[in-house]
């Protein structure tokens, strides 16, 4: 097969294709057995009448429009991988040559608008400077911590003061509609943390302030959680039964034994410094990959093609709308909670998608640079791993991907990876890792 490629204009070039006789014949054969086990013709079992016979009975044209069905597509592939071109939209064929496919084989031309391609040197993406996110934990991060614990440990107390956000209080509320109590708004003895807005925001209003034994009644409409009946309108009473605060334990070492394998609060506090820089050591790890990102994705002066955007973005809409989607609820609802307008939200996603896509071509040139490759037992792992997550046979899953075209995705994820890994390996990361003991005083923070 021979194959030119002619640059048109920005994103959008031209392959012309000619496929010797010997080349088209498989597909040739294809197209008659496929035709043969389509037609009954009087004499022959069917699938075994003859070449002449078939085209006798349905024509050149037909014969030549199957083998087209099957030949333009297979060919067409084949003269992407040559070029290493990666389409954004489908081709446009013309000039398709099929007057004598035995003897001359065909050709065919096609224009094809495809994902733009970037050149690195090693210059421009090593030794990359960023700088290392803080790792050190503070005293107040280990107080918090421990104030956290201590609130799990607490205990719910009588209080003389009227309810307040972050008291309990145990209560029985009944919603009605026209005399009718709703069971979906209706709980007896309901211990409820007053500011946690969990049945509705005019609840916590009318509670605070209130003592035991007061009476509320107001208007307001059933949450999402009342189902089928959400948002119609009822009148709620309420009787405050009990008003409780919490009774923290006091932070010494008999609580250090309470909560923790730890016979001190000193002990406590140390294993909890520990954690905390471990996460944060971790966190660290991920940031330095984010922001070496960052910087290289700078580097990226591509023109892109709007269609390739487009195309993102609404990958992008549509996965939220699915997510939304699983949950029982629209777009418009997830939009509605987060406070965002759906313009809002589209020009949010495209600009994550330029992002996205500026990130894939630039990782895609170190890999070429790098001449990074998938090996089989890299791309076995990750279809074992698909596998896990949908609860299927590895087998099976390869399967569904190579029929879709996923496969070629995955291994790209990998490339991309692999990339990224050697980018962060040869970056120039300032910073020091923190030895997460105890904060500096103020006047030492600055000292070498």
């Amino acid at each position: 097969m021979e194959t030119t490629l002619e640059e048109l204009e920005r994103h959008r070039v031209k392959l012309t294709v000619r496929v010797p006789p010997e080349e088209a014949k498989p597909t040739l054969d294809l197209a008659f057995r496929h035709l043969a086990g389509a037609v009954n013709v009087p004499g022959f079992r069917k699938g075994k009448a003859p070449r002449k016979v078939i085209e006798s009975q349905l024509g050149r044209g037909a014969v030549m429009q199957e083998f087209l069905e099957h030949a333009l597509s297979d060919f067409y592939l084949q003269a992407l991988r040559e070029h290493d071109l990666a389409p954004i939209a489908d081709p446009e064929f013309e000039d398709v040559d099929v007057s004598d496919v035995e003897g001359q084989g065909f050709s065919f031309a096609a224009t094809v608008d495809v994902r733009p391609r970037l050149s690195f040197a090693p210059d421009d993406y090593e030794g990359l400077e960023v700088e290392r996110p803080e790792t050190r934990v503070s005293d107040s991060e280990v107080d918090d911590q421990l104030d956290r614990l201590r609130d799990r440990f607490a205990e719910l107390e009588d209080v003389g003061h009227p309810a307040r956000r972050g008291d309990y209080v145990t209560i029985d509320v009944r919603a009605t509609l026209h005399g009718e109590e709703i069971p979906e708004g209706t709980a007896k003895d309901l211990l409820y943390e007053v500011g946690s807005g969990i049945v509705v925001p005019q609840l916590d209003e009318e509670l605070d302030g209130k003592r035991k034994g007061d009476i509320i009644k107001f208007n307001a409409t059933l949450p999402d959680q009342a189902g089928e009946r959400a948002g119609e309108e009822v009148s709620y009473t309420v009787l405050v039964k009990e008003v409780k605060g919490k009774r923290l334990p006091e932070l010494d070492d008999g609580f250090a034994k309470t909560a923790s394998e730890f016979d001190t609060l000193d002990e406590l506090r140390e294993d909890i410094r520990a954690k905390l820089g471990e996460l944060k050591e971790a966190s660290a790890d991920a940031g330095i990959r984010d922001r070496v990102l960052d910087t290289l994705i700078e580097r990226v002066d591509a023109d892109l093609p709007g269609k390739l955007i487009d195309q993102e973005t609404e990958s992008r809409v549509q996965a939220t709308a699915s997510r939304a989607e699983r949950q029982g609820l629209t777009l418009e609802d997830v939009l509605k909670a987060s406070g965002v307008d759906e313009l809002e939200f589209r020009s949010d996603a495209r600009a994550h998608a330029t992002r996205a896509i500026k990130a894939d071509l630039a990782l895609e040139a170190v890999a070429r640079a790098e001449d990074l490759q998938v090996t089989d037992e890299e791309l076995d792992e990750a279809v074992r791993q698909v596998a896990e997550d949908i609860g299927r046979e590895p087998k099976e899953t390869r399967k569904l991907l190579e029929q879709g075209g996923a496969i070629t995705s995955l291994a790209g994820d990998i490339i991309r990876k692999k990339a990224l890994d050697r980018v962060v390996e040869r970056a120039e990361v300032v910073g020091e890792t923190a030895d997460n003991g105890t904060e500096p005083p103020p006047e030492e923070k600055d000292q070498p």
